[in-house]
């Protein structure tokens, strides 16, 4: 019995096979085709999108964001990657119509239109809501690191530089000590090919003096703690994210089916006073009058707090452990009860510690509570402090902190609901999308790529959900 066999790949067909036939109903290139026909490109802020009359005609920016969107559903960012699969791939085929733009072509359609990706996203964000996809009562809001064009080394802080030009300048002084010593031995003892090393090493020790000296001077002239040489945006982050030099990209998932609301990439490296900006953005996008949002404990600020009671949004976030009086074995400050209408506190020994001095010098006004005659003659001042009395600090808005500590105490699940809600986005992209690092330079550029990313995995999710046939009917609505 014989194997079974293809088509002469020569033989002629009588009425050849439409590539139509190749792209079943359900393909996810059909969704695409019906979800960027339906946009209104120039309202987005897409570029070329009417042609003009003279010159050579271009390409249609449908079509490269058609092919843009298919390659980060598909894990080609690439765009050479991408120009190649115009020409192997049938659903590219299917999607282009045969178009085949080079890759120049394809990279500075991503460039020049990094802007308008993010309200692609946002017209994504839209249908779902249609689709009653998002529950638009809580998001979660995290952070993570991404990788950016710019290495280690090329980065460079203060401290960096000077521990930099001192490391130089002891190596200088090293190979010209060994060229001295050179010099003053019998030339027959010396092999030249030494001293011509030594000699090259000396100029590049130089040259690298005067690299830092340059960077130091650019350092100084700006106002930022670092600078970076290839990427100028990017930051080095925290030694525990192992990224190196990155960004800092910020999204808020809905808890209903982990659906992307809002992503931001921001060159800070922390993410305190990150969570009002994000959560607020992503109450706009899903169009409801408040929202409540969790969060970790870094985003834990009184100005983030208070920006967001501004912004119509009802934030839980846990209070870090990072009291001084605790890491002591000091009374804590939640071992002091504040009396809202005498405006005193109440301390463990139940003296009065009443408001003696105001701060309004650095951000939020402070209050400082003490009682130095109660604190002299109690029994328990070892366990409360080491100085002669112990001041506790109030903030202005500090009621808005104890409200929070209520609420997260009334519904603990909250802290579960985050974790597995907001990773599950962070681990599609970074494992399944393979988007450890960012393509593009400079921060507006890698916003625009990232805001690609989010829309490709929201598109992901919602075809699970949905599947293509719906998508499609809702776009048709």
């Amino acid at each position: 019995m014989a194997h079974i066999s293809g088509n002469d790949r020569s033989q002629l067909l009588l009425l050849p096979e439409s590539v139509d036939d190749y792209v079943g109903p359900d393909n996810t290139v059909r969704f695409i085709e019906a979800f960027v026909d339906s946009l209104d490109l120039e309202a987005s802020g897409f570029a070329r999108v009417h042609c003009k009359a003279t010159g050579r005609p271009g390409y249609d920016p449908a079509d490269l964001l058609k092919l843009y969107i298919y390659g980060y559903l598909n894990r080609v960012r690439s765009s050479r990657r991408l120009e190649l699969e115009t020409r192997r791939n049938i659903e590219v085929i299917w999607l282009m119509r045969r178009l085949s733009p080079d890759f120049k072509t394809i990279a500075d359609f991503r460039r020049d239109n990094r802007a308008a990706f993010r309200q692609v996203f946002r017209a994504f964000v839209v249908l779902c809501r249609d689709l009653d996809l998002y529950g638009r009562e809580l998001v979660a809001v995290d952070g993570t690191r991404i990788k950016a064009v710019n290495s280690r080394d090329r980065n460079f802080t203060k401290a960096k530089l000077e521990r930099s030009l001192r490391e130089n300048e002891e190596k200088l002084d090293r190979y010209l000590k060994q060229l001295d010593s050179a010099d003053r031995d019998d030339l027959d003892r010396v092999d030249p090919a030494d001293i011509k090393n030594l000699e090259a090493k000396i100029a590049k020790v130089r040259e690298r003096r005067v690299h830092l000296g340059s960077c130091q001077s650019d350092l100084a002239k700006s106002a930022e703690d670092q600078i970076s040489l290839t990427d100028p945006d990017s930051r080095a982050m925290h030694p525990a994210t192992r990224v190196g030099v990155g960004y800092n990209v910020q999204i808020a998932v809905d808890t209903k089916h982990k659906l992307i609301a809002e992503q931001q990439v921001h060159s800070r490296v922390a993410d305190q006073g990150l969570l009002a900006k994000t959560a607020r953005a992503a109450r706009e996008n899903l169009a409801v009058d408040r929202i409540e949002v969790v969060a970790d404990r870094g985003y834990y600020s009184m100005e983030d707090i208070a920006a967001c009671k501004a912004a119509a949004v009802i934030p839980h976030v846990c209070k870090p452990n990072n009291s001084i009086a605790a890491r002591s074995g000091h009374f804590t400050k939640e071992m002091f009860r504040y009396d809202t209408v005498a405006d005193v506190y109440i301390c463990p020994d139940n003296q009065r510690l009443e408001p003696r001095y105001i701060d309004r010098t650095r951000g939020p006004t402070k209050i400082d509570y003490c009682n130095r005659a109660a604190c002299r003659a109690c029994d328990l001042r070892s366990s409360c402090t080491n100085g002669s009395y112990r001041k506790i600090t109030r903030a202005e808005d500090e009621a808005l902190l104890e409200q929070m500590a209520e609420r997260l105490r009334a519904r603990p699940d909250l802290l579960d609901i985050r974790r597995e809600t907001v990773e599950h986005p962070f681990g599609s992209i970074k494992q399944w999308m393979g988007q450890g690092a960012f393509l593009m330079r400079r921060l507006e550029n890698v916003r625009g790529e990232f805001s690609l990313t989010a829309l490709a995995f929201n598109i992901r999710r919602a075809i699970t959900l949905v599947g293509v046939p719906g998508l499609i009917a809702a776009v048709a609505d």
